[in-house]
């Protein structure tokens, strides 16, 4: 499962009352308190806003920034909290679990990319980012990075599986 997800459902949970469709971060955060509440407010306030500055490599254009601490979901992503629950429940790692519990994540996202002179790797569900002068290196510094921000927190309540799988993308440019 994805940040980006939640965090888009949760707001159409909590916009979907407001005429103008607004959202506070602070009032995400809230509603996401098994998510880090870092990743939780950099989708918000970058990754998933389609008027803050180009700094990910991925991004969704989900929310639109309308004042300090302000944003709108914008309206092709809008929908009712009925039709936001059932689309989350079907999508794919978020299948609900026996009597309707949520099904813990079994695997985190991470995208290399090759940044000037070495492997950036960054994880696309916990603020996790390491780096390796080669593949092997970048991807055995990023594994370790992943067991010492896991080591000692309770995964169960962040939505994780006891032993997580690493999904690695390695991202070229095209041209």
């Amino acid at each position: 499962m994805s940040v980006q997800k939640p965090v888009l459902d949760a707001a159409n949970r909590i916009a979907s009352r407001r005429k103008d469709w607004s959202f506070g971060v602070k009032e995400i955060v809230s509603a996401l308190p098994h998510l880090n509440k870092s990743t939780v407010q950099t989708h918000i306030v970058s990754r998933c806003c389609v008027n803050a500055p180009k700094n990910h490599p991925h991004k969704w254009n989900y929310f639109r920034r309308i004042g300090r601490g302000r944003y709108q979901v914008e309206p092709e992503y809008r929908m009712r909290p009925e039709k936001t629950e059932r689309k989350a429940a079907n999508a794919s790692g978020d299948l609900a679990g026996p009597n309707g519990a949520e099904a813990l994540r079994k695997t985190l996202h991470a995208v290399i990319q090759r940044d000037e002179g070495a492997f950036v790797v960054e994880c696309l569900e916990l603020p996790i980012v390491s780096q390796g002068k080669d593949l092997d290196d970048a991807v055995a510094n990023f594994r370790e990075a992943v067991a010492l921000h896991l080591e000692g927190e309770d995964l169960g309540a962040m939505g994780l599986a006891a032993r997580p799988d690493l999904q690695i993308l390695y991202e070229v440019p095209a041209a």
